[in-house]
Formats: C-alpha cells, sequence, structure tokens
C-alpha cells in the first residue's frame, strides 16, 4: 500500500452510531410485521434504494409506507420510525477527524436520504451546536443529492474523479462488505470496519 494521502469515510456504522434492529422494531410496532424481510444492511427492497438515490421524495417514501401497512399513520409515526436508526455521533469520532485533517484530505461518502439527512443535522445541532460535519470534511457526498449510492462504482469514481483522487493514496473505510468489493473495483484501498472495532483504532494500524 503506497502512504495514504486522502481518506474517504462512510457515516453510519463508522463514524455516526446507528442500531439497524431499531428501525425494523420501530416499523413492527406500526404494524410492517415483516419489516426486517424487506430492509437489512446488506440487500434492501427497492423502496428504500429509490428513497436514498434521490429517485422518489420523502412525501412518495411515506405513502408507500402507509400503503405496505394497511395503515393511516401520520408523517412524524413513519419519520420517528425510520429515524430510530440513529444514535449519535461520538465526541471521540470528531476529535479523531479534527486531527485528521491537517495530514490528511477527508471525505465523507454515505447513503443517506433526505430524512435521516435532517435528523442528523438536526442530532449535531443540538450536541455540538453547529452542522460539525461541512467544517470537518473537505467535500460531503450523499447518496440521495448525487442520485448514485455504494456499492456501484460510478458513485466511488464520482468522488474520485471530482476530487484528482490517486487511488493508490486514497482510503475508503466502511461497515458494509458489498461497499469495500465497489470501492475496490475502482483501484481505492478499501478496508472493513467491523462492528466490535473503533475507526480510530483501526486507523492507527493503517496510518504511519
Amino acid at each position: 500500500m503506497k502512504a495514504i494521502r486522502s481518506i474517504i469515510f462512510d457515516l453510519g456504522g463508522v463514524l455516526f452510531d446507528i442500531n439497524y434492529q431499531n428501525i425494523i422494531d420501530s416499523f413492527k410496532k406500526l404494524g410492517l410485521g415483516d419489516f426486517d424481510a424487506k430492509y437489512t444492511q446488506l440487500k434492501q427492497d427497492h423502496l428504500f434504494d429509490e428513497l436514498e438515490t434521490g429517485n422518489i421524495s420523502a412525501s412518495e417514501f411515506r405513502n408507500r409506507i402507509r400503503e405496505i401497512a394497511g395503515k393511516d399513520l401520520n408523517d412524524d409515526e413513519i419519520n420517528n420510525a425510520w429515524n430510530s436508526i440513529l444514535i449519535g455521533f461520538p465526541k471521540k469520532n470528531i476529535d479523531l477527524l479534527v486531527g485528521l485533517k491537517d495530514s490528511y484530505r477527508i471525505f465523507l461518502l454515505s447513503n443517506t436520504n433526505e430524512i435521516h439527512e435532517k435528523a442528523y443535522k438536526a442530532m449535531l445541532r443540538n450536541q455540538y451546536g453547529n452542522e460539525v460535519l461541512d467544517e470537518l470534511f473537505e467535500k460531503i457526498y450523499l447518496s440521495h443529492r448525487v442520485h448514485l449510492r455504494k456499492p456501484n462504482k460510478e458513485i466511488f469514481q464520482l468522488v474520485i474523479d471530482e476530487n484528482n483522487l490517486n487511488v493508490e493514496e486514497t482510503l475508503f473505510i466502511d461497515d458494509s462488505p458489498q461497499h469495500i468489493e465497489g470501492a475496490k473495483q475502482v483501484g481505492l484501498q478499501a478496508i472493513l470496519l467491523k462492528n466490535d472495532k473503533w475507526v480510530g483504532n483501526l486507523l492507527k494500524e493503517v496510518l504511519p
């Protein structure tokens, strides 16, 4: 591996704590008894892909959830269930990124959607008083804004091309195996963050 000069971080599960079981449990309480079959970390129903690539609006998503549930759920009920996956952004991860900024170009690349983006930005403002991500990263790429999502190689190529990155000197970190494979397809140095490991400790192993 060449010396790393740039790092592309995933958000949920790497920097921002999430809990997939929360979202499954919350939707089951709303009447979607088989929600765990429709939404998992590795394979998503087409509905969620469409939301994550911005091809349907939040309103269209909520209407579809109402159809699936067979109930007249209100917007807040659906949003709260959908956002229950979001836990918080640990201060140690803020400190980690602040420490990296002077030595590396750092980017954020996340599969997310407009409902989650609004929610996690509010959480960050409550925790830290501002939208700290904009201050930490050179550039942020969100799937629903660029209409592309991981693991498709096009979204990785977009980040590479727009920022003139040398793939051999760029590290990508994600907690989903399929995203790691997508990054490798375009030549990025890619490492899987396992559930029991902190990203800061992983970086200590691969950075000088």
